[in-house]
């Protein structure tokens, strides 16, 4: 008799198996069982359903004229009853199709591990030598794909040759694991480039479809160090960083350690309110002021709330604030949102409004959701002074004997630094929200690694420092004040593993069941207690003179602040996304997504000519995160990956370029969807989860 022994299932063996040569056999589908293909069984269960439907609640509405029984049925009654059941089971079992073909995968994993007692035992294989971290490895050793199926040759062909577009894949195959393969390879045959170094296993593509990103072919891997502990209103946190610039977590770790030593620091938050601001026109400047009069007069503010508010259960409006330029109006509204970020949640929200105002104001054109008094991802004064998501003060006071033993340096020293460096500095460069040493740095790594919207880097950087002496003179009092922290812990990709598992190291992982909001605030202190110890890092290493020394040592540079330059609808989304695709540093983003865009009538009004002067964007192909893997793969895609052979500098000028063509193709879209209304719609499906985001995950 044949003895059968199971093995357990192990991530090393079903990465083996994942690596090793496929059978000739092909892959068993769920969908395989069903005599058509997958999309016609749809329609056709579909059609079914509704017909079946209908001709039931005709045939019972005309028994209730005429007082017969409802429950004595004919033959053609059981018919569209049986057929009304049967594709209704199909329709709701057609979403566990996921379910049932991780059984099937699950059942075929386990029968290659049934041995046979004629096999011969496995012969010890040698102790393999020390790898270097994967993050470092080289093309060579990066992970084999795995070879093309005959069934999937056929798919990538066609989107090679442009017959199926490559953003149905995901809801045509109904496995977003292997349209993310077809598409990569796809992409490969198309420009000859194999992205080694960027992975494609190992990641849960279905948590990102409808809500995180479009048209996958891998993720990029970035390295999380660890701050802390901070000790912040009598709590310690240990602060996660992802970020390629050396020196940075290390820098940030020193502050909180001043400032564990001093006893902590406090924080408070002074407003919390996300906005969005429409651009109305009217047909004169005299109605655009009727208009605003009547937004603005106290006695309609209930009505408008009550629009506003029944987007959602968590929005709850605050004030609208007006501005006119000529016959446009500006309405800026201000509205709570619970744990979220809630820019889709406020959208909604004036969406609603502008419904209702058009009753009483039928001459009133909308021209955009969004007129960029927001103002969203530009730098801006109406967010310097207004505020825009969290509004928060920390700071601290470092005892002398810390300033000298941990920060290396003196007190009136740092004073002196930061009047001349920090404010007087950034007044003669004509900074906006940049009064401070590098509170980007810090606010981009957190934002990165608890998933965050890392465009948004650009106002939640805005920040000023201050310090000065106190105690006599012999201690320091220090501060942070940020205006326009924009978080949240619910959405977007805060619901990723990673990001999920960083923000529930912070504690603040999910909705707050207690205290909607709370999450959200917390997260925004704890960000603004991470640039008060990298402020004070940074500061005290400039005063004692380490600052080329430390970065030297980490293979870095310093590095410039913000200026103004915010004439664009969302520059800086496309740079943050390439840069980090790229290995660039993504604090950077704050000054390389200064753009300006420009659109004409052109060839006698019958086109559009369309321009992007962006003047500074920082990038480079050779050091820091250039060098991972993952983002070595991406530099190569582009064809700029390493130092240029032939004209030193030119894969970086390229590079520069090729960010400055995407910000012109965004820019494009953007303003497309505005002028034809369809940015809240868009985003409503895109980019919105179909899960309880109140429910705390345990």
């Amino acid at each position: 008799m044949d003895v059968r022994r199971r093995l357990p299932p192990s991530s090393a063996a079903a990465r083996a198996r994942r690596h090793a040569k496929p059978a000739p056999t092909n892959q068993v589908q769920a969908s395989d069982a069903l005599p058509l293909p997958i999309r016609h069984t749809n329609l056709l269960f579909s059609a079914l359903f509704a017909a079946s439907l209908v001709f039931l609640m005709r045939r019972w509405r005309e028994k209730v004229r005429l007082s017969s029984p409802l429950h004595v049925v004919d033959l053609a009654e059981i018919t569209a009853i049986v057929g009304l059941v049967a594709s209704l089971i199909y329709l709701i079992s057609f979403f566990g199709i996921a379910f049932v073909q991780s059984i099937v995968s699950s059942n075929d994993e386990e029968d290659d591990f049934i041995l046979s007692p004629a096999a011969p035992a496995p012969t010890p294989a040698p102790a393999p030598a020390p790898k270097l971290c994967s993050l470092l490895s080289s093309t060579d050793s990066a992970e084999k794909l795995p070879e093309v199926t005959a069934d999937d040759e056929e798919i990538i062909a066609s989107v090679v040759a442009g017959t199926t577009p490559s953003y149905v894949l995901e809801s045509k195959l109904g496995d977003c694991r292997r349209a993310a393969g077809i598409r990569r390879e796809a992409l490969r045959r198309t420009t000859g480039r194999a992205m080694e170094g960027l992975p494609l296993d190992g990641f849960d593509y279905a948590s990102i479809l409808g809500q995180c990103c479009e048209l996958p072919v891998g993720y990029v891997q970035l390295p999380v160090g660890i701050a802390g502990p901070l000790l912040l209103d009598g709590r310690q946190y240990y602060v996660p960083m992802a970020t390629t610039e050396g020196c940075l977590v290390a820098s940030t770790n020193r502050g909180c350690k001043a400032i564990m030593e001093s006893g902590g620091a406090s924080s408070v938050v002074f407003r919390d309110g996300m906005t969005r601001a429409p651009a109305l026109r009217m047909p004169s400047a005299r109605r655009a002021a009727e208009l605003k009069a009547y937004v603005e007069e106290p006695n309609n503010f209930e009505t408008i709330s009550l629009m506003f508010n029944k987007s959602s259960r968590f929005a709850r409006l605050q004030d609208v604030h007006c501005a006119l330029a000529g016959r446009n109006l500006y309405m800026r509204f201000s509205c709570s949102t619970g744990d979220a970020m809630g820019m889709n949640m406020v959208s909604k929200g004036v969406q609603n409004v502008l419904d209702y105002l058009q009753r009483d104001f039928p001459d009133m054109g909308v021209i955009s959701i969004s007129g960029n008094f927001c103002a969203d991802k530009k730098p801006a004064a109406v967010n310097w002074i207004e505020g825009r998501g969290k509004s928060v003060v920390c700071e601290a006071i470092i005892k002398e004997e810390v300033v000298k033993k941990v920060l290396k340096t003196n007190v009136p020293a740092l004073v002196e630094l930061n009047m001349i460096k920090n404010l007087a500095g950034s007044a003669v460069a004509g900074a906006l929200g940049g009064f401070n040493a590098h509170a980007s740095n810090i606010v981009s790594a957190v934002f990165i690694a608890t998933g965050q919207d890392p465009a948004q880097n650009v106002e939640s950087s805005h920040c000023i420092t201050m310090m000065e002496a106190t105690n006599d003179g012999k201690d320091l009092h220090v501060s942070v004040t940020m205006p326009s922290i924009e978080v949240g812990t619910v959405g977007g990709g805060t619901q990723l593993a990673s990001q999920a598992a960083c923000l529930d190291l912070l504690g603040v992982k999910g909705a707050s069941m207690e205290s909607p909001g709370a999450n959200a605030r917390l997260l925004a202190t704890i960000v603004a207690g991470a640039v008060l110890a990298g402020e004070l890092s940074l500061l005290s290493a400039l005063a004692a003179g380490q600052l080329v020394k430390s970065h030297m040592k980490y293979n870095r540079s310093g590095k410039d602040l913000t200026k103004l330059w915010g004439f664009n609808a969302h520059a800086s989304n496309i740079v943050s996304a390439v840069f980090i695709a790229t290995g660039q540093d993504p604090a950077q983003n704050v000054e390389s997504s200064h753009c300006i865009t420009m659109m004409e009538a052109t060839n006698d009004g019958k086109d559009l000519h369309v321009s992007v002067t962006m003047p500074s964007i920082e990038v480079g192909t050779v050091g820091g995160g250039t060098q991972l893997a993952s983002q070595a793969a991406c530099l190569d895609l582009l064809g700029v990956k390493g130092a240029s052979m032939e004209s030193p500098g030119a894969n970086a000028r390229l590079l520069a370029t090729i960010v400055a063509g995407a910000v012109l193709a965004g820019e494009l879209s953007l303003l497309s969807a505005l002028a034809a209304g369809q940015l809240v719609k868009s985003h409503m499906k895109y980019n919105r989860s179909g899960k309880d985001l109140t429910k705390r995950v345990p």
